[in-house]
């Protein structure tokens, strides 16, 4: 789902790692036994695999409730049969909505009817399926018709409407035209219904990923002017899954919200175009010009309006509940069968889906085959290894979604990690995930070699972050939304990683008919090499976590984290405080008046309201609390303990990011329980640490933040209780 699955983030933990260094979690002689059962798994690894399957896979179009998606699944459960696997086919009845009527005209000043619809190119069959490609639209933007002058919003997130209200321009009873980029595509109709606005139009500018960036598809791998990015605009800020199930499976029986009353869907209706149809409405616009941040690639003016442009849009789409199939592959532990180390991906597709998400899902299957090929050999895992294919995970995470909420009580018991992957292409390692398990996932970064460079791809990563203006160090970053891990870490405390690369395979097939086997192959990850490199990577954390005599999980890191985003939350309200306090004499002195343009007027600058000073002690207090804590955990050699007390601090560690849930959840909206990570509320996929401190400060809801901090210290403290239990037992 998630665009170019990670932009790049820095990676993981900041230690130093050589082939002679005992792995975390293993004894000397475990870790010795751990690293030789790695070198063989490494060599087994197939790239022709990687390239039939996807070419199998990717080769009709299969989103939810497709017959070859269903047909996809059947064939990868035959699959996982045949290597040893126990498997089962979860399904869920989930509501998906198929576009039936589609129009947008631009009806003043001048008639345009949009095309809506991509060419298919040469050299791509791919492209030439006609009525099995699924038309351009949004799902779960509301059925609607109307027409209204034309508002040009940028890309439509907060810092856009603050610009247009500097400028007096108001979009109440207007369309809106946004860019997509800049956030995640559901926050450009949630805000512009916030602002008022009855419609919303979402194109891609030539300047993120059309002939600005590069050649375009057929030559290149960028979007041609035809190409429609299709997606979610479902609220999965609020939740994520089936818009009629909220914190519950979607079973057959399941009692079901009305439609009307599902607070997901969109309020206005949303409709993605190309930038060949936008560019007429964009043309038709006049009023302010647009700031220079503004303006894209496209020849011409980029003017605000409203109007003169007038556009009619009018949406209707059929509302059925569709079968999604899971599929679940148990090989089972040979000495911890209730520990489940949890592996997934998803399986379907807006279109074809070579990048998204089939190069992921090719991935695991590789890995799986070769896991299951070793402990045939003798090397059968000591905990439970699952495999899980995810559907209906681009509509809105629903897959994952309904089968964690089905399995929540099992899941808290069992689950020791769950490990993430998506699209994947040529680059660097993107990793993000809980940092607890930081440490380990550097020193797994540290023993894959990057299949162009011949260093690890931790050295490679590190060169990236230093050439970028960052530093040598190596996080793991934090985990907001976009993908299968959203469930199991958010709403249920299970520790989670999501893994992939990136970086060098950009190109603008993103959810377009042209995300083919064609264009995979030739611009994403020819030969690849970095599938390899992906099921590698994902294949030896699965095998850590699932070998390791005391599970990995590193509190020093952690903690070193919490300390990191307190101390970027105080910081914010402090440049809050500055910046207000900055303002206000600005005001008092008539500067802003004094400077304006009377050719341009905008409104007058409005004296804001001071920011107050927060107390934050009681996060202060625990958090050093927890650093003495862990710091007498970290001395302990819990690897010298007996099997019995390891087994009691393993069911410990497995616990430990359950303790950092609330029951109560986030404000206004409680399916997010977690306390340390979150998807913003006006970001979508984008990561807010310390969600309810910081959104709380971040939208001036003074009394909210002081709650939030209490909530946050108790969340601390509960955690530190859990550690204090950790160091009685290696005593």
């Amino acid at each position: 789902m998630k665009n170019k699955l990670f932009p790049l983030l820095l990676l993981l933990g900041a230690i130093s790692v050589t082939a002679q260094d005992r792995i975390i979690g293993f004894s000397e002689k475990a870790s010795e036994a751990q690293k030789e059962l790695e070198a063989d798994y490494e060599k087994q690894l197939s790239a022709d695999n990687l390239d039939q399957w996807m070419k199998l896979l990717a080769a009709e179009p299969h989103w939810v409730g497709t017959e070859y998606g269903e047909k996809n699944v059947k064939w990868m459960e035959k699959q996982f049969k045949s290597w040893g696997y126990k498997t089962e086919i979860d399904t869920y009845h989930v509501l998906f909505p198929y576009p039936k009527v589609r129009v947008l005209e631009l009806t003043a000043p001048t008639t345009y009817s949009a095309k809506l619809e991509a060419v298919a190119v040469e050299g791509d069959p791919y492209t030439a399926q006609g009525d099995k490609l699924l038309p351009s639209y949004n799902a779960f933007s509301t059925d609607g018709d109307v027409e209204a002058e034309l508002v040009f919003v940028n890309y439509g997130i907060p810092s856009d409407y603050d610009e247009l209200e500097k400028l007096g321009i108001d979009v109440k009873g207007k369309i809106v035209i946004a860019k997509y980029y800049g956030s995640w595509r559901g926050i450009k109709p949630k805000l512009a219904a916030e602002k008022g606005a009855i419609g919303c139009i979402i194109y891609s500018d030539p300047e993120d990923d059309g002939y600005a960036q590069g050649d375009v598809y057929p030559e290149g791998p960028y979007k041609n002017k035809t190409g429609v990015q299709r997606g979610s605009v479902m609220d999965m800020p609020l939740y994520p899954g089936d818009v009629l199930t909220p914190g519950y499976a979607a079973t057959k029986d399941a009692k079901r919200l009305k439609r009307e009353d599902a607070p997901t869907i969109t309020k206005i209706p949303v409709l993605p175009i190309s930038y060949e149809d936008a560019q007429p409405l964009l043309e038709a616009l006049k009023g302010p010009v647009a700031p220079a941040s503004w303006r894209g690639a496209l020849p011409l003016t980029y003017h605000i309006g409203p109007g003169p442009a007038k556009v009619h849009l009018k949406l209707e789409f059929d509302w059925q509940l569709k079968p999604a199939h899971n599929l679940i592959a148990t090989l089972e532990g040979d000495e911890f069968p209730d520990e489940w180390v949890i592996r997934g991906n998803h399986h379907d597709a807006w279109v074809h889906g070579a990048s998204d998400p089939i190069s992921g899902m090719v991935a695991l299957l590789e890995e799986a085959r070769v896991v299951a090929k070793l402990a045939k050999a003798g090397n059968k895992p000591k905990r439970t290894l699952v495999y899980c294919a995810w559907d209906a995970e681009e509509p809105g995470l629903i897959g994952s979604t309904e089968w964690v909420e089905d399995h929540i009580p099992e899941l808290k018991e069992k689950a020791v990690a769950y490990i993430n992957t998506d699209g994947n292409s040529r680059g660097y390692l993107g990793a993000g995930g809980s940092h607890s398990l930081q440490a380990m996932v550097s020193q797994v970064a540290h023993a894959v070699t990057d299949p162009q460079k011949g260093v690890s791809v931790a050295e490679r990563r590190k060169a990236a972050n230093v050439m970028r203006g960052g530093d040598n160090s190596f996080k793991l970053s934090a985990l907001g939304s976009g993908s299968d891990y959203t469930p199991f870490i958010q709403h249920t405390g299970i520790a989670s990683l999501n893994l992939g690369y990136g970086g060098e395979g950009s190109g603008g097939e993103y959810h377009t008919i042209y995300d083919t086997y064609s264009h995979y192959t030739r611009f994403k990850d020819p030969g690849f090499d970095y599938g390899v490199a992906l099921a590698n990577t994902a294949g030896r954390i699965s095998l850590r976590l699932a070998n390791a005599e005391v599970l990995p999980f590193e509190l020093t890191q952690w903690h070193s984290t919490i300390e990191t985003y307190l101390g970027e939350v105080m910081k914010t309200l402090e440049d809050m405080r500055a910046e207000v306090e900055k303002h206000n004499k600005l005001v008092s002195a008539d500067t802003y008046e004094l400077v304006m343009d009377p050719k341009k007027p905008i409104a007058p600058a409005k004296m804001k309201e001071e920011v107050p000073y927060l107390d934050f002690s009681p996060i202060q207090n625990v958090v050093a609390d927890l650093k003495k804590s862990i710091a007498t955990f970290s001395k302990a050699d819990v690897l010298a303990l007996s099997g019995a007390k390891k087994a009691q601090i393993n069911q410990q560690l497995m616990g430990m990011e359950q303790v950092l849930l609330q029951d109560k959840g986030l404000p206004r909206r409680d399916w997010f329980k977690h306390q340390i990570y979150a998807p913003g509320f006006y970001t979508g996929y984008g990561v807010k640490t310390l969600p309810g401190v910081r959104e709380a400060i971040e939208q001036q809801e003074w009394k909210e933040a002081q709650e939030q901090i209490g909530v946050l210290a108790t969340t601390l403290k509960n955690f530190d209780v859990q550690v204090q239990q950790l160091n009685s037992m290696v005593q």
